[in-house]
């Protein structure tokens, strides 16, 4: 019930955001996905990572990640994800990979722009970044090389819900997680973005620091229990002012501190990000 309630609450915010007409903009969101797919033929290089601030004396982490874009069709981007962990002192260590595929079924921009996700993962335990969050319950922090021995294939779906209105993007994604290594049942989790540029008429100047090239917001995301139970006392949730710079027509700059909201939840969660975008084929 109280998913389904989620949900519903989730639901209303995007077809509050549909009111007005669409105006293109790039998301600076680090959890929340947008409708919008990588160029066909462009291939995007980004570097980020994600330095997590636990509570009760915990070490503090960084789990770096290297990502792959590419734009196979106007309908379908592929990406690639190879992630690590470095902590204070309880080691570190490769943490491992993610194949993302996200299908875009409608052409143009509707009221309601809705995109299909699908990802593999191979990945252990000792696993930081937290691209996304599902299910209940914190991080385990025994030592790196102790969490690394436990490895986990995993199978994700998001359903992915974005809207334009005037110069604000909403968009919200439902997350489903299986554990095909474990009897762990469906685990759910949630994302909810809220952005728009800070300046909507381009200078005509050659600029880095023009307010059109800034994007401002705030995402909130966290778990949400699993078909075994809902949990909702170990549930992590987190929100997270965000902000995005278009240094170049081809780069782009991230950062979001993320707050955490419940007891299991981390104290902070900074990320920063950097990408490349890098024509393959079409564009010059």
């Amino acid at each position: 019930m109280r998913r389904l309630l989620w949900f519903a609450v989730l639901c209303f915010l995007h077809l509050f955001a549909g009111v007005a007409p669409a105006l293109a903009q790039e998301g600076p969101y680090f959890v929340t996905y947008t409708h919008y797919l990588e160029e066909p033929g462009n291939l995007e290089i980004g570097l980020a990572n994600t330095t997590g601030v636990p509570k009760n004396d915990h070490a503090v982490y960084s789990a770096p990640w290297l990502e792959l874009e590419y734009g196979l069709t106007g309908w379908w981007t592929t990406e690639l994800y190879v992630e690590g962990v470095t902590t204070r002192g309880d080691g570190n260590g490769f943490t491992g990979w993610r194949w993302e595929n996200r299908f875009r079924p409608l052409r143009g921009e509707h009221r309601v722009n809705p995109v299909l996700y699908v990802e593999y993962e191979s990945i252990n335990e000792a696993s930081r970044m937290q691209k996304e969050i599902v299910g209940s319950g914190g991080i385990a922090y025994e030592p790196i090389a102790d969490l690394r021995g436990n490895h986990a294939n995993e199978l994700e779906a998001k359903l992915i819900l974005s809207s334009v209105a005037g110069a604000w993007n909403v968009s919200e994604n439902i997350t489903f997680e299986k554990n095909l290594s474990e009897a762990e049942g469906v685990e759910f989790g949630y994302s909810v973005g809220v952005s728009r540029p800070v300046g909507l008429l381009a200078t005509g100047a050659n600029c880095h620091f023009c307010a059109e090239n800034f994007v401002v917001g705030v995402e909130a995301y966290g778990g949400l229990g699993s078909t075994l139970e809902f949990a909702s006392g170990e549930q992590r949730h987190y929100v997270a002012p965000v902000l995005g710079w278009h240094v170049t027509d081809r780069s782009t700059i991230r950062a979001s501190v993320g707050v955490g909201l419940t007891e299991a939840s981390d104290r902070f969660l900074v990320r920063v990000g950097y990408s490349y975008e890098l024509p393959i084929r079409g564009r010059k």
